[in-house]
């Protein structure tokens, strides 16, 4: 009965988000279900792992299939501008990521991972995987999504100006598209294959970057034949992720969430300003116009990000192409980065534990002979 009540209210408060455009409704409509009936007490006590491991593999086949070889060669001499960018625009958030992690109610790698610039849904996935507390990282990673996408419009209009073309967007030419169930087949396939092959190569994360290095291989070298993930699929792991760190809340954790709100928010926006400074420097250098600058480096809301530049004729394919080579950047940079801060915990506390055992290790006889 918990299990239906979270379903159905889930999929109640999705439609409606999804008509006002509110990204990836799914996930946060299961994100704020999930919290809501967990504090209730009505909610079902975990999601079940293996669940959770499909929901990560799809998702990774979703955003491997948005790496197309034409938008990339549309960078041309300037690719190694943009991924510098995309390096400083993951150093900006860490470093934002770090000065969370001071807060009392967070620790450093959550703070790391709550404000990675970039796929947010992938990182909340694998957030409790990669040892982050996936709550933390969800409300987080979504605030700054919200921030984003709420700003631009009035960033879009007030600082650049832009105004939204008279003509009707022109749809791209649609390519071949696999039918349904032979794309549900191939992503079986890739989940499958691409968990294994993550684990035999000690990816971290593996579950998600094993199957999206997969699809980006197979789309690349032109195989994917025309592989497309049904959105419903999509949809639903979307809400098992949010599911996933919703049901986990407790009383005290909310609590100690509303008192870390106030820094998240701020740092947030240090680093939008931030990476609009970025997107003047890279506008300057690649030659593209300031709008297209701030649009290609916006730290995420991809998706608000491709609408607003249909909208203002801006230079699309360049666009596309830096925001999912940041995306790619930052999933596969941020599991990596994750496992830095693990060993460096665990020497530190070796070195703490190391320091004082000969006063525990001399008590110890002087009780024993005593008795």
């Amino acid at each position: 009965m918990r299990w239906i009540l979270l379903v159905l209210v889930t999929v109640g408060v999705t439609v409606p988000l999804d008509r006002l455009g509110v990204p990836s409704a799914a996930l946060f409509a299961a994100l704020l279900v999930g919290i809501v009936l967990a504090i209730a007490r009505w909610a079902p006590t975990r999601v079940p792992r293996f669940a959770g491991l499909a929901a990560q593999g799809v998702l990774g086949v979703y955003i491997g299939t948005m790496v197309h070889s034409d938008a990339l060669t549309a960078l041309g001499p300037h690719w190694p501008v943009v991924l510098g960018v995309g390096v400083i625009t993951l150093l900006l958030s860490v470093g934002a990521g770090a000065l969370l992690g001071m807060h009392r109610d967070v620790s450093a790698l959550t703070g790391a991972l709550a404000l990675v610039a970039g796929g947010a849904s992938g990182l909340v996935a694998i957030a409790r995987e990669l040892g982050g507390d996936d709550r933390v990282v969800a409300v987080v990673q979504y605030l700054r999504v919200a921030v984003i996408t709420a700003s631009m419009p009035v960033v879009v209009t007030l600082v650049y100006h832009a105004e939204r073309s008279s003509r009707a967007a022109a749809s791209a030419p649609q390519s071949h598209i696999a039918p349904w169930y032979l794309s549900v087949m191939m992503i079986v396939v890739l989940v499958f294959a691409g968990s294994v092959v993550g684990r035999l190569a000690r990816l971290p994360g593996s579950g998600l970057l094993g199957p999206m290095a997969l699809t980006i291989v197979a789309e690349l070298s032109g195989w994917s034949f025309g592989l497309a993930v049904p959105v419903l699929l999509v949809s639903v792991s979307y809400m098992l992720i949010g599911w996933q760190a919703g049901v986990a809340f407790t009383r005290e954790s909310l609590r100690a969430i509303q008192r870390l709100l106030p820094a998240a928010l701020g740092l947030i926006v240090l680093l939008n300003v931030a990476t609009a400074g970025l997107g003047v420097a890279l506008a300057k250098i690649a030659g593209v116009s300031m709008l297209d600058g701030y649009l290609a480096t916006s730290p995420g809301g991809i998706y608000a990000v491709l609408a607003t530049a249909v909208e203002t004729d801006s230079n699309v394919t360049f666009i596309v192409a830096t925001q999912v080579l940041r995306v790619l950047l930052m999933l596969f940079a941020a599991p990596l980065l994750a496992r830095g801060f693990v060993r460096l915990t665990y020497r530190r506390a070796s070195t703490e534990a190391s320091s004082e055992p000969i006063a525990v290790a001399d008590a110890r006889p002087a009780a024993s002979t005593s008795s």
